[in-house]
């Protein structure tokens, strides 16, 4: 029996930090891009966002679909690492990829959405694939996508809102939500978890709590393990760590008090720990491997957003190493399910970033400043 259809709000992540040029050439490892890198060409480059290329995150999800297809067609590829986090870092990184031979250039993350926007005049023979982003200038007040950018966004609301409805149907009633900058991917993860939140307690007839806050960053500190350990004391179960290397704060403090889950963001990081609950996923291997199948077989979408949501299998949870005790195969099937047949809808405004516009039936937010 189909349900109505059910109004709800939400926002997206991101995870960094920042390093010095280093790369990879299929098929061995090129070390330094300033010494034996020198006099080699690499056709297709990723440039990281703050983070290193082994992050368990945004940086090495989107680093995989290039590998795996440079490896599968014999492309020369590698990756190289700004030296700070700034958008003149951004676009001399660009710069040295292209330098090397770059003609395909991959850039994860919202912190290149003006870089991009720079780099595609500049380059007009050069195509980029901007994840989780849209090019406009550094005041945001022209947007421009060139002809030789594919822009790649997801609805992080509905997978944040598969995550909070899975945990309080596996019998978690009060949670928490840990954001790491208020930024759109960010708010909209958070939106979608207090509603799926919402409706399951709707569902099973119960109410729940949630605890929210932005740490305003995307690395972990001391003083995010001691809130995090602070809302377990309180009674707290389960935390949606939502700012890439803040999980390792969150875990820190969960694996102190029994019981205690946590769950991730963007990727699978179940790796992290046994307290990993599970995640809320963008399937960013798939749609950056996808991207760049695009561009090689001459059908390349420049000018373009390409979103990825249920419909497209572009969000989810990884069942697989997902450690719900009652939430079952099946109960994610049905209710996936119903995202892609439109019977859910998540309002994914980003306005409001404390989630007090919501109209919710069975939860209250507490919002800390």
């Amino acid at each position: 029996m189909k349900r109505k259809k059910k109004r709800i709000s939400a926002v997206l992540c991101a995870g960094v930090i920042l390093i010095s040029v280093l790369g990879c050439a299929a098929p061995k490892d090129s070390g330094d891009a300033s010494t034996s890198d020198a006099a080699e060409k690499f056709e297709l480059a990723l440039i990281t966002d703050l983070g290193h290329i082994d992050d368990q995150s945004f940086n090495q999800a989107a680093w995989q679909g290039v590998k795996q297809y440079a490896e599968e067609h014999g492309i020369t590829y590698k990756y190289y690492q700004p030296e700070e986090g700034t958008t003149d870092a951004y676009v001399e990184t660009i710069d040295l990829a292209i330098a090397g031979g770059a003609k395909l250039v991959v850039c994860p993350g919202y912190l290149f959405e003006t870089p991009v926007f720079i780099a595609q005049d500049s380059y007009p023979d050069v195509s980029f694939i901007l994840v989780d982003g849209q090019p406009h200038d550094s005041a945001n007040n022209v947007s421009k996508i060139g002809k030789n950018v594919l822009s790649i966004l997801y609805h992080d609301e509905q997978a944040g809102f598969l995550a909070g409805y899975a945990a309080v149907k596996d019998g978690h009633n009060k949670l928490g939500f840990m954001g790491g900058m208020a930024v759109p991917s960010v708010i909209r993860y958070g939106y979608g978890f207090v509603q799926g939140a919402d409706l399951a307690a709707q569902e099973l007839g119960i109410t729940t709590e949630i605890q929210y806050t932005y740490t305003g960053t995307f690395i972990g500190t001391p003083e995010i393990e001691a809130l995090a350990t602070t809302w377990y004391t309180d009674g707290t179960e389960v935390i949606f760590s939502c700012g890439g290397a803040i999980i390792e704060s969150v875990i820190q403090a969960a694996e102190k008090k029994d019981s205690a889950k946590v769950i991730g963001v963007d990727v699978d990081q179940s790796g992290h720990s046994k307290t990993v609950l599970t995640s809320a996923m963008k399937m960013l291997t798939s749609s950056v491997y996808s991207g760049i199948r695009d561009y090689y077989g001459n059908a390349f979408p420049g000018g373009t957003v390409q979103k990825f949501s249920a419909v497209n299998n572009g969000i989810g949870l990884p069942m697989d190493t997902s450690t719900f005790s009652t939430f079952s195969q099946q109960d994610y099937q049905d209710i996936y399910a119903e995202l892609v047949a439109g019977e859910i809808v998540i309002a994914s405004q980003t306005e409001d970033s404390t989630t007090a516009d919501l109209p919710l039936q069975a939860t209250t937010v507490t919002y800390i400043k």
